[in-house]
């Protein structure tokens, strides 16, 4: 099997450090706006409703983001394993 046909696993490891970073940087902007909403809900007691639906859903993603932050983390870890495998063969 040649080299070419092998995937390049230094370049995945990477690439999921970048995603994960990404990741995380979502899910501390969603925290962020969610924290906004709920002061928006204090200050506005009209549309207090809407305002904590909105942070509801912010609340929701930011932990999408921080699932997707932790599933690449554990895809770097599989890369960084494969390419020592590769190294040591």
């Amino acid at each position: 099997m040649s080299d070419l046909s092998q995937p390049d696993y230094e370049k995945k490891e990477k690439h999921h450090k970048h995603m994960g970073q990404l990741g995380k940087l979502g899910a501390v902007a969603a925290g962020a706006y969610a924290l906004h909403e709920k002061h928006k809900a204090k200050r506005d007691p009209e549309n207090a409703h809407e305002h904590r639906k909105k942070q509801e859903i912010a609340t929701a993603i930011a932990l999408g983001g921080v699932g997707f932050a932790i599933h690449e983390k554990h895809e770097k870890k599989e890369a960084k394993k494969q390419s020592d495998n590769k190294h040591c063969h």
